[in-house]
């Protein structure tokens, strides 16, 4: 077995090929933003409705190689991470994050040296009103990600499996 290369544009395909019984794929279709296309890491979950306050926490905090997965509620109305944001979660080691929700500064964040998923753009910041939970199981898109999980991100979608997959070497 063979760790998961992220440069493979079209590991989601072979990976729900390898794993059908492993992996659960998002409904959703995420736009990818930043120069990570493909990304993979352990799910570090947050639950916030139009306030990234957690978010804002999280990225300070040492991300080991993890993906943050927000569940924002799909609002389309507040972005939870803009290229502030972003940019701590390089300086920390995250691998990526999935948003069900926006983002702003696209182009910028386009520049990065990170992966991001999200449904869409706004320019209009979130207030910070301290609410927001951590580390809970989350539910959106059909997929239930709980702390822990294994997240996988290309352009063809975002999957979750409740352990680490290993392709066969060719």
């Amino acid at each position: 077995m063979q760790t998961i290369p992220t440069r493979d544009f079209d590991l989601l395909p072979d990976l729900c090929d390898h794993f059908p019984n492993d992996v659960n794929v998002f409904e959703t279709q995420f736009n990818s933003y930043g120069q990570h296309q493909v990304f993979c890491g352990q799910a570090v979950t947050v639950k916030c409705f139009e306030d990234n306050s957690v978010v804002k926490k999280l990225v300070g905090t040492p991300g080991q190689g993890k993906v943050m997965v927000v569940d924002g509620g799909a609002s389309m109305r507040r972005a939870l991470i803009g290229d502030m944001l972003a940019e701590e979660a390089i300086a920390n080691g995250w691998a990526g994050v999935v948003i069900n929700g926006c983002l702003r500064d696209a182009a910028t964040i386009n520049q990065m040296a990170i992966g991001v998923k999200a449904l869409g753009t706004i320019p209009i910041k979130t207030d910070k009103r301290g609410l927001g939970d951590q580390d809970i199981d989350i539910r959106f898109a059909g997929v239930t990600v709980k702390p822990g999980d294994w997240v996988y991100a290309d352009l063809n979608g975002v999957l979750i499996s409740a352990k680490k997959l290993e392709l066969p070497e060719s």
